[in-house]
């Protein structure tokens, strides 16, 4: 059983962990570049990164990481608790906290976005872009932290597991 509780717990840290860069990324390095394009670019480009974002890879670390804590968290529970157990419980209200903002923000962004219509037909681009871009790349960063937090604690609670904290 303690192979089951470490291994899963490993699971969630490595998707937390690709989850967390995800949003990292965007915010250090695909915001700031889209930032610098016109207002057709940059529309355009947010309109097919949400599509292609929507795909099994994505799906599987994004919704299997907040899976896979609460299986750690779980199997944790059944061997008694311990440090580790209250790490990866963090991790799970930190995770959660990425989740909602990404449901209650980001996604109704990308959704408004997609509604806009073609870069082409859409009258004033600039309006569509201001409407988006701000309050998204915002609340990004909130979605990394949170999700390197997550990362964070989970990397402890492996890093408690192997000096023996997990029970």
């Amino acid at each position: 059983m303690t192979e089951l509780r470490t291994a899963s717990l490993v699971a969630a840290t490595l998707a937390t962990g690709l989850s967390a860069g995800l949003f990292y990324s965007y915010a250090c390095s695909v915001m700031p570049g889209l930032g610098q394009a016109d207002d057709r670019t940059f529309v355009t480009a947010m309109q097919r990164i949400n599509v292609a974002i929507l795909n099994g890879w994505f799906a599987l670390s994004f919704a299997g990481a907040m899976v896979l804590i609460i299986v750690a968290v779980v199997l944790q529970y059944r061997a008694g608790g311990g440090a580790a157990m209250w790490w990866t419980v963090a991790a799970a209200g930190c995770y959660l906290v990425l989740l909602v903002v990404t449901m209650a923000v980001n996604v109704p962004l990308n959704d408004r976005l997609a509604a806009a219509g073609e870069p082409g037909a859409i009258a004033d681009l600039a309006a569509v872009r201001a409407r988006f871009e701000d309050v998204w790349v915002r609340w990004n960063v909130v979605r990394a932290l949170a999700g390197t937090a997550a990362f964070g604690c989970l990397a402890w609670a492996l890093t408690l597991t192997g000096r023996g904290g997990s029970a």
